[in-house]
């Protein structure tokens, strides 16, 4: 019989297919249809680090602060009355979900400052959260501001988080560092029980009729897989703490090319946003028949077994890859 079983963040999994943060994650009963699903685990949609602030001064006045010379930045944030959940009913979410079902409810924190998040991880867990993610969705901008410091941002928010709570907490990040491994390695010296790489970065568009800059949302295809299955593949026993790949995972291929890459589990959102909760159990099924056919026993068999650790050519996860590409495009 195929073994589906895995582990992320010392959490016993039934099998890899965790669902990642979404407003499908706001509702108690759609967290029970994705347990029938077939989903081993869900991560709750984020607690921002803007209600956190709401608790103790007005929003849009929160908001508002420093940005006169910018009035046009203010139609960007959501006004406190748009907020569905707050901090109190987050918490309550997670209780009511802990009751409600039995495979992990990982609770998610969006921001990028300390502030109310040492705070509000101690009551997530004590809400009866298993885990907690680290959401950490920052764009420096300013110019004054380097690499390292950046860095060190990262590394200390996860080092003073993890030392609040006795829970695992992994930090979900961008892509977008000079030295990737090397930032890999920091978040996991600084605690990291995991990394959930990428988080997608949302870029907005330009609307040339009002003249104005407008929010834009396109959910992932499995084409962004791409560069999760690069990073996770060249991390792979190169750092301690789980993987977990998001963004781009929608059929059953996908998340073996996770696994094989060196993840544990493989998140989805963007796939169910598209053809509903049910989804997952489509995918689960072609999982368990993929392993059939190809014989493997074990999700840990699988494992890592196209990492740049075990393929014959390890080069190409960098460089040789990149000329390769180019000299077999040239010649058609």
């Amino acid at each position: 019989m195929t073994d589906l079983s895995t582990s992320y963040l010392g959490l016993a999994l039934t099998n890899p297919l965790v669902v990642s943060p979404s407003p499908l994650c706001e509702d108690l009963g759609n967290i029970k249809r994705m347990e029938d699903a077939g989903a081993s685990a869900v991560v709750l949609h984020s607690l921002f680090e803007e209600q956190l602030q709401a608790e103790s001064q007005d929003l849009d006045r929160f908001l508002s602060s420093g940005t006169e010379s910018f009035a046009e930045a203010l139609s960007y944030f959501p006004n406190k009355g748009e907020y569905k959940i707050g901090p109190d009913e987050y918490l309550e979410l997670i209780r009511k979900a802990k009751a409600a079902v039995k495979i992990p409810v990982i609770g998610s924190l969006n921001g990028v400052s300390t502030g109310g998040w040492i705070s509000y991880a101690k009551k997530i867990q004590e809400a009866g959260a298993d885990a907690l993610e680290l959401n950490v969705y920052y764009i420096p901008t300013d110019p004054e501001l380097s690499g390292a410091q950046v860095e060190q941002m990262y590394c200390d928010l996860v080092r003073d988080v993890r030392a609040s709570v006795t829970i695992p907490v992994a930090v979900k990040l961008g892509p977008y560092f000079s030295a990737m491994a090397s930032m890999a390695q920091k978040l996991d010296r600084a605690g990291a029980a995991g990394l959930v790489l990428f988080n997608r970065f949302y870029q907005p568009d330009f609307d040339l009729e009002k003249l104005a800059v407008t929010p834009n949302l396109v959910l992932s295809s499995s084409l962004e897989l791409r560069l999760r299955l690069t990073w996770v593949g060249i991390l792979y026993n190169r750092i301690t703490a789980d993987m977990a790949i998001t963004g781009g995972v929608h059929t059953a291929t996908d998340v073996v090319k996770s696994l094989m890459a060196g993840a544990k589990v493989a998140m989805m959102t963007s796939a169910l946003l598209q053809h509903g909760i049910p989804h997952l159990a489509t995918v689960l099924t072609g999982l368990k028949t993929w392993m059939a056919e190809k014989e493997y026993a074990s999700v840990t068999q699988m494992r890592g077994s196209l990492s740049q650790q075990k393929v014959a050519q390890p080069a190409a996860f960098v460089r040789a890859n990149y000329m390769k590409v180019l000299r077999s495009s040239a010649q058609r």
